[in-house]
This record gives C-alpha cells, structure tokens and sequence, in this order.
C-alpha cells in the first residue's frame, strides 16, 4: 500500500508563488516506473488534471508556464511550483499516484493523498 502527503498549501495574494510538496511512502513502485500527478477541485466543480511527471512533465495548458512540477526520487517527493497565481487556481490540490500512465483521467490513478487547500487572493 502506498501513502501520499501533500504538504505546502495555504493563502497567497495573485501573482504570489506556493510550493506544494508530496511525499509518497510504504510500497511504492520501482522509481522507472513511478507517475505522480496533481489534480486540483474548486469548490462545486470536477477535480481537474493540472501536471504529472514520470520522466517528462506534462501541463494543463491553463497552468503551463507558470507551474512546474519536478521529482525528488531519493527523497519519494514531488513538488508543484506555482507561481503568478490567479484566483481561478484556488482549489484542493491532491497528489495521485501510479505506474506509467500520466495522463489526465484521474480514474486511471492508484492511490491519492489528501489534498491541501490553495488559495489566492485578488
């Protein structure tokens, strides 16, 4: 069983930065294989695909140029650097985890984290 933590999440004027973490542990797979994405949910909308990295990252056009996502393998952690945030990025973000697939359907994800709570003000 695998166990996803986010961490980093809180309260941010627009045009701040944030960095979200996610520290995966117990039986996790081998590092070649590991994906890892972030979903985001606003309130009363679907959780939304927003970044995901095996080797290569992948963006959500509405969120490409400003955030970055990167992977830590020695330490089981993936990061989101946000930066230039508006108040439309203002959602529980969750870390999700499985093999190879990076892609946006949150269904084809394993495990999940938590999720922590971004907000933006304007």
């Amino acid at each position: 069983q695998v166990q996803l933590v986010e961490s980093g999440g809180g309260l941010v004027q627009a045009g701040g930065s944030l960095r979200l973490s996610c520290r995966a542990s117990g039986r996790l797979p081998s590092v070649s294989g590991r994906s890892t994405a972030w979903f985001r949910q606003a309130q009363g909308k679907e959780r939304e695909f927003v970044a995901s990295i095996r080797w290569n990252p992948n963006y959500a056009e509405s969120v490409k140029g400003r955030f970055t996502i990167s992977r830590d393998n020695a330490q089981n952690t993936v990061y989101l650097q946000m930066s230039s945030l508006k108040p439309e990025d203002t959602a529980v973000y969750y870390c999700a985890g499985t093999t190879i697939y990076t892609g946006w359907d949150p269904a084809k994800y394993d495990y999940w984290g938590q999720g922590t709570q971004v907000t933006v003000s304007s």
